[in-house]
């Protein structure tokens, strides 16, 4: 196996703090320091078809964002479906999964000067098929940064935890990336986590400020989780989500409470509702700051007639859903927003974030690849 690259594995204390943001953020910054930089996420459990093969959905939105000219089967050599645990422990085979991760790894690190290794999940994640966090590090023998979510008490304890495992396998963690972390108190969290990921020998390696617009779906993500059906505004779809109401008020007490990017949920015989909505959007004597960013109609309720056709020609998408408005309303707070291949906002901010917050000249001194 290839053990001349330098490489970084990027792991994290749960599911979702940022580690694919931190992972693209440091592939963009890396890349003005190494003409070519190779990636592999040796185990993925988000995936999609691509040419009849599973392949991780965070691979692709690397491949995609940066061109990185690595097949992309070697980018997610293994793809977790719904039921690969019960066949690997009805028939296991480690030493094969282990050899098609360094084989992946050999192909995707061909003639690149730098790679970034992507985990899953935090250090115990796949120990059920032995290819746990801890024991793919080792294997790729890579160091990890450990990604965590904002805060003090809670990012410390699973840090420890986490660092346990690493340690046991015989893997060096160099630091700690703290995501998510509010701007209100940013000093105050970076002083003190800094101090306290210092009593575990762990070096605060980056804080990266809570950013909105990355936890913010788009409406074509909102149409997924909600099944929804878009009535008018289809080419609108990229935009995002702001704030989530539901319009069980009086017309004039809804345009009162807008927020920035709303998206009202109503059922669709409020046709006073609907109206109001529609009109104010289009009087360019009302100038606000705030508004909406779209309208979903609960319970499959449409209007007829008139209205109907008002809805046809509304200057915002308006989407018809079967489920109830409460039921939307939860579905959408508890989606898990990614970042996808052609969100260039997003990326665009990720790589910003990454580059001014995170210490990547100390990381590459941590793993010997300055």
């Amino acid at each position: 196996m290839n053990t001349t690259t330098p490489r970084v594995f990027v792991a994290a204390t749960e599911q979702n703090v940022g580690k694919t943001t931190t992972s693209l953020g440091l592939y963009a910054t890396l890349r003005r320091q190494f003409r070519s930089i190779g990636f592999i996420k040796p185990v993925g459990q988000r995936f999609i078809e691509i040419e009849g093969k599973r392949i991780d959905e965070d691979s692709v939105l690397i491949r995609d964002t940066f061109d990185t000219q690595i097949p992309i089967e070697d980018m997610s050599p293994i793809a977790v479906e719904p039921d690969f645990t019960r066949r690997y422990i009805e028939a296991s085979n480690s030493e094969y999964l282990a050899r098609r991760i360094q084989n992946s790894f050999d192909r995707a690190t061909w003639e690149k000067e730098f790679a970034i290794i992507e985990g899953t999940g935090h250090a115990g994640v796949g120990s059920v098929f032995d290819l746990s966090n801890a024991r793919v590090a080792r294997l790729l023998e890579s160091k990890v940064i450990l990604v965590t979510t904002g805060g003090i008490g809670r990012p410390i304890d699973e840090a420890n935890l986490n660092k346990a495992l690493f340690d046991a396998a015989g893997v060096e963690v160099i630091g700690v990336v703290m995501n998510k972390v509010l701007m209100s108190k940013y000093e105050y969290i970076a002083d003190f986590a800094r101090r306290g990921f210092a009593r575990l020998g762990l070096e605060l390696l980056g804080v990266i400020p809570q950013e909105r617009m990355l936890s913010e779906p788009t409406l074509q993500d909102v149409c997924g989780i909600i099944r929804g059906e878009v009535l008018a505004g289809a080419e609108d779809l990229r935009s995002r989500a702001g704030t989530v109401m539901i319009g069980a008020m009086q017309a004039a007490n809804v345009l009162r409470r807008l927020e920035e990017r709303t998206l009202l949920i109503v059922p669709g015989d409020r046709e006073d509702v609907l109206l109001a909505a529609i009109a104010d959007a289009r009087d360019p004597h009302v100038r606000r700051e705030h508004g909406i960013v779209a309208i979903v109609l609960s319970e499959s309720l449409r209007p007829e007639g008139a209205v109907a056709e008002m809805i046809r020609k509304a200057p915002f998408p308006i989407i018809a859903s079967p489920m109830d408005s409460y039921t939307i309303a939860s579905r959408i707070h508890s989606m898990t927003v990614k970042t996808l291949p052609g969100d260039s906002e997003k990326i665009d901010r990720i790589q910003s974030l990454v580059s001014e917050h995170v210490d990547v000249d100390r990381i590459l001194e941590k793993i010997g690849a300055r």
